[in-house]
């Protein structure tokens, strides 16, 4: 049967590298993804107040079919600058997009990215004209590992979930024959991710291990009106869970569309309510070729986009419990 990587992190699938970045004092802070070398990507906006950049970059018929890194990011607006610290570091490289090579002409790295609202949070954000993202952008890239930690860290490190913390969460999958799928999330949901009146997470079906406790669900059935531990209060942009699903199988950017289509439902399953229109939703699908989808390739597809709305569920409900045990030992 399919069981986690190793680490039961996204860099169990080859050919990724997470790096974290945090302003404690701010109370936030940035995630980067980068891939080996150049990788299909694809993305699916669900929530209804998203903020993202160059996602119209990944629609099916653009130019570019690869990206050289992803961020996630708090913030608000102000965390999409931390892709410009990413893309100048890159870009000093030599790494990115080129028509054709140009002698003097720099390369365009092609980074997209999303983010989250954590300004109200209590943190200091008296940063005047300078807010802290670019730097922390540059950080979190000069930080990549295949090990992280999870809960209160990178884009996690304000993020509420409900009224619960929230946190980054990553899990990973290995299926028999040899497919690997991983997801990374920065959950900071307007929805519970637990289950009224209750601490099991709605994510429990798809725990593997007891990764995010064992925590038993109460008996069956419950108002349908009943949202739990959701946030009381909501405001547009306010609320966002920010996510990347991963797999080292080869997909075309068609393909690799609907990886993310199909992975947005582990949303879904770990979150009631979800896109809602106060949500910035986003799932990116990101393809490191490391080896090749078998026939039949639909099926198979098929398999990826399962695995991929699983591991998602988990990893919401990962991030939440890691960021809670944080919570309770006083960090």
């Amino acid at each position: 049967m399919a069981k986690p990587g190793q680490r039961n992190l996204i860099t169990d699938v080859a050919g990724l590298k997470v790096g974290n970045a945090e302003n404690l004092s701010v109370r936030t802070g940035v995630t980067v993804v980068k891939p080996d070398a150049r990788a299909v990507c694809a993305v699916h906006v669900a929530g209804g107040g998203p903020g993202t950049r160059e996602t119209d970059a990944l629609k099916l018929g653009t130019l570019v079919d690869e990206v050289d890194a992803l961020v996630l990011s708090g913030g608000s607006v102000y965390g999409l600058a931390a892709a410009d610290g990413v893309i100048a570091e890159l870009g000093a490289a030599g790494e990115g997009f080129a028509l054709m090579e140009v002698p003097g002409v720099p390369k365009s790295p092609v980074v997209p990215s999303a983010i989250l609202y954590d300004l109200a949070n209590s943190g200091d954000k008296a940063w005047g004209s300078e807010p802290p993202y670019n730097r922390l952008g540059r950080q979190a890239l000069s930080a990549l590992s295949e090990d992280f930690a999870l809960g209160n860290t990178g884009a996690g490190t304000g993020a509420m979930a409900g009224t619960h913390k929230g946190g980054l969460g990553s899990a990973s999958i290995v299926t028999q024959d040899g497919m690997s799928v991983g997801a990374l999330v920065a959950v900071n949901c307007f929805g519970s991710v637990t289950q009224p009146g209750s601490d099991a997470f709605w994510a429990a079906p798809y725990e593997i291990s007891g990764e995010f406790g064992s925590i038993a669900p109460p008996s069956p059935g419950f108002d349908p009106e009943d949202w739990g531990a959701a946030k009381t209060n909501p405001g547009a942009r306010t609320n966002t869970t920010i996510a990347i699903v991963a797999t080292d199988v080869a997909l075309t950017p068609s393909e690799a569309q609907r990886l993310a289509d199909m992975a947005v439902a582990g949303m879904a399953r770990a979150i009631r309510p979800v896109f809602a229109p106060f949500d910035g939703d986003v799932v990116f699908a990101i393809s490191t070729a490391k080896k090749e989808l078998t026939e039949p390739r639909p099926l198979n597809l098929a398999r990826l986009g399962e695995l991929a709305a699983g591991t998602l569920a988990r990893a919401i409900a990962r991030g939440v419990y890691e960021a809670g045990k944080t919570s309770s030992a006083g960090a």
